[in-house]
């Protein structure tokens, strides 16, 4: 039985990452490697995203950053890859390495504080989502700071869990680390505001890219994950994904967000606000909007539900490809 086989080692990382998480004492003295990742872009664009450039070279430039900012990710992945292979126990070190950049407890644990500050307080719940969503705080009442942090569930689903297994599965480390370099080149530069969107346009297309097969994996994970949770529906998880995510102004992030809210019989997503700019975005799914803590701790339910059937897979995949199968 090949330690290295990568459904194991993905099973591993996933294991590692919903018991230990993110710790935090570690990380106050190490920093994590997607902060690593951040800081080089952060001077990147500081240095390279010059306003008084013509918009041809800004996008040139930018594509440019994609392209060594990934294949440097990719190489610190082959590094770690071939380090844990000479190493006599070197795949704890891989499954660990993987686990970094795989965020199922962090997510949790953030939305889950959106949860019980809206059980306390509008101000606590405006306070802890706004760490894990962009749009304006402020302008949020209630039921829109619990359709933000269902939103951001469903999305990070896709994001931060499906799509970082899905590219170990395919290419190993340098897979990993490169979807995560993508990932945060889109969250740091991938936008449309004017000094980035030039310059970020390359990052938002292959991030878009990347995430196109792992975000409809999603959906359908959490429409699965729907026939295990009382009073979920996975028929209109899936109904409200076909239906729905095409009007996404994402051509990802719809569907897990239109599965998880019709399988909740939830209507996320709509018109919202972003540091001044209203967005007059689609609901995804057709049902409640009035929605509080309760509908919160059931999109957490789905997404650790999802989460486990994903698990589920991974582990069938390494038995299927055991001697004894």
């Amino acid at each position: 039985m090949p330690l290295f086989d990568p459904f194991l080692l993905a099973l591993a990382a996933l294991a590692a990452d919903t018991v230990i998480g993110d710790p935090a004492a570690l990380y106050r003295k190490v920093p994590h490697p997607v902060a690593l990742v951040g800081r080089a872009i952060e001077r990147l664009d500081a240095r390279l995203n010059d306003a008084a450039l013509s918009d041809a070279r800004r996008l040139r430039r930018g594509g440019a950053v994609v392209l060594g900012v990934s294949l440097a990710a990719a190489g610190a992945g082959a590094i770690v890859h071939a380090l844990a292979t000479a190493l006599p126990a070197g795949f704890l070190l891989e499954a660990l390495a993987a686990s970094t950049l795989i965020a199922f407890r962090s997510l949790h644990d953030h939305v889950r504080t959106v949860a019980r500050g809206l059980e306390e307080s509008i101000a606590e719940a405006r306070a802890a989502v706004a760490h894990i969503v962009g749009r304006d705080p402020e302008r949020l009442d209630p039921p829109a700071v619990a359709r933000a942090a269902i939103e951001s569930l469903a999305e990070n689903f896709s994001d931060a869990v499906v799509a970082p297994l899905f590219w170990y599965l395919l290419l190993g480390l340098p897979g990993l680390f490169a979807c995560k370099a993508l990932n945060t080149l889109d969250s740091m530069i991938g936008h449309r505001d004017p000094r980035h969107l030039h310059f970020g346009r390359v990052a938002a297309r292959v991030d878009d890219i990347a995430n196109w097969a792992p975000a409809r994996l999603a959906a359908g994970l959490l429409a699965g994950a729907a026939l295990f949770l009382p009073g979920a529906r996975a028929g209109d998880g899936l109904r409200a994904a076909f239906r729905d995510a095409r009007r996404h102004r994402s051509v990802n992030a719809g569907w897990p967000e239109a599965a998880m809210a019709g399988a909740l019989g939830f209507s996320i997503a709509g018109p919202r606000h972003y540091q001044g700019t209203s967005v007059d975005d689609a609901w995804m799914g057709d049902g409640r909007r009035d929605l509080g803590a309760p509908e919160v701790h059931a999109g957490l339910r789905l997404y650790a539900a999802a989460t486990a059937l994903l698990a589920a897979v991974l582990a069938a995949g390494w038995l299927a490809r055991t001697p004894a199968f």
